[in-house]
C-alpha cells in the first residue's frame, strides 16, 4: 500500500482487518470498548499467557488475516463473537490479534481505528512487555485502549489510556528516543524477563513495525522486512539513523504535527527500507522461518511447522 491513510481511510478495512465472509459476525459486536473486550477475549486466547493452549491453537498464531482467524472461530463454536466458549474452542493468537479484531469491529461500524506497537508496563512490575493496543478516532482525537484488559483489574482507565513517555503503554518510538537519548535502559523491554528477544533490537523493529501498522499494513509481530535483521546481529548505522528519523516523526505526528505526518507518509511511499513489498520473512514461534507472499496469502516454510 502506498500513500498515507487520512482519518477517513482508517475507517476502511485493510486486507488484514477485513472479515470477509464473517462481516455480519463482526458487525454484531457493538463498537464500544466493553463489548469489544468481551468479544476479543472470548474468541482469542493468548498463546503465551494460556498455560493450557493446545497444539492446534499454537498453530493458529500464523493466521495473520482476521478472515482466517474467524474461519477457525466459527468452525470451533457457534454463536456471536462475545458468547462464552470453552477454552479449547478459542483461536490461538496474541495481543496483535486481539487488537486487530478490535480494529476490525470498529472499522466494520465505520469508526476510524488503528493498531499501535509498543511496550506495556502493566503485566510484570519493572518490565515492559512488547504489546499492541488500539487507537479509535473519537471527537477529533485518537483514544488509545487495550481490548485485552478488564477495567476492574487496573488502576488506570484501560478504555482511555494515558499517553506519553512513562505512561502505562509507551509507543516503540517513545521508547527508542528515550534509549537514544541515554534516558532508558532497554534491557527491561522485550518479550519477557530473561527472554533473549529483548533490548534495542526488538524496540528498533517495533519502531518500523508501528509505522507499517500506522499505514494499515498490520503485519505479525515476528515478520521482518527492509532493514530489520536477525536478533543476534548488530544494528547497522544506517538502520539506527532510519529508526531515529521514524521515531522522531512518529512522536511529532502523535502530537498533532501535520508536517511530520506528511513526512512519514512520504517516507513510507518512497523508502523500501521501511515498506514491506509483496513478500516478508517470518520467524514464527510456531512455524519456524518462512517467506510469506502477502498477495497470494501463502507461506513457504523453510522448517517443518510444529
Amino acid at each position: 500500500m502506498t500513500g498515507h491513510p487520512n482519518p477517513a481511510e482508517y475507517a476502511r478495512h485493510s486486507p488484514f482487518s477485513d472479515p470477509g465472509a464473517h462481516r455480519a459476525l463482526v458487525a454484531g459486536v457493538a463498537a464500544e470498548p466493553g463489548a469489544i473486550h468481551r468479544a476479543v477475549t472470548a474468541a482469542i486466547t493468548h498463546y503465551r499467557a494460556d498455560p493450557a493452549v493446545t497444539s492446534e491453537q499454537f498453530a493458529d498464531i500464523d493466521r495473520r488475516w482476521i478472515a482466517s482467524i474467524l474461519d477457525a472461530a466459527t468452525e470451533r463454536a457457534d454463536g456471536p463473537l462475545d458468547a462464552e466458549r470453552a477454552p479449547d474452542r478459542r483461536v490461538g493468537g496474541c495481543c496483535r490479534d486481539h487488537s486487530l479484531l478490535a480494529v476490525s469491529i470498529l472499522r466494520e461500524h465505520g469508526r476510524p481505528a488503528r493498531t499501535r506497537l509498543g511496550f506495556a508496563g502493566y503485566f510484570t512490575p519493572g518490565f515492559r512487555h512488547d504489546h499492541v493496543v488500539v487507537e479509535a478516532g473519537h471527537n477529533g482525537r485518537w483514544v488509545r485502549f487495550d481490548p485485552e484488559l478488564d477495567p476492574a483489574a487496573h488502576g488506570f482507565d484501560v478504555h482511555d489510556l494515558p499517553t506519553g513517555p512513562g505512561s502505562p503503554f509507551e509507543t516503540a518510538a517513545e521508547a527508542w528516543l528515550g534509549y537514544r537519548a541515554g534516558e532508558i535502559d532497554l534491557a527491561g523491554y522485550g518479550v519477557a524477563p530473561g527472554h533473549p528477544i529483548s533490548g534495542p533490537w526488538i524496540v528498533h523493529g517495533y519502531v518500523l513495525g508501528d509505522l507499517a501498522h500506522r499505514m494499515r499494513t498490520e503485519l505479525l509481530l515476528w515478520d521482518g522486512w527492509g532493514v530489520m535483521d536477525a536478533p543476534d546481529a548488530p544494528i547497522a548505522a544506517d538502520a539506527l539513523d532510519l529508526a531515529d528519523r521514524v521515531a522522531r516523526l512518529t512522536v511529532a505526528a502523535d502530537g498533532g504535527d501535520a508536517s511530520a505526518e506528511a513526512e512519514l507518509a512520504a517516507l513510507w511511499r518512497t523508502d523500501e527500507r521501511v515498506r514491506p513489498g509483496r513478500t516478508v520473512t517470518t520467524f514464527s514461534p510456531a512455524g519456524g522461518f518462512g517467506t510469506v507472499d502477502l498477495e497470494a496469502r501463502t507461506t513457504a516454510w523453510a522448517t517443518a511447522e510444529t
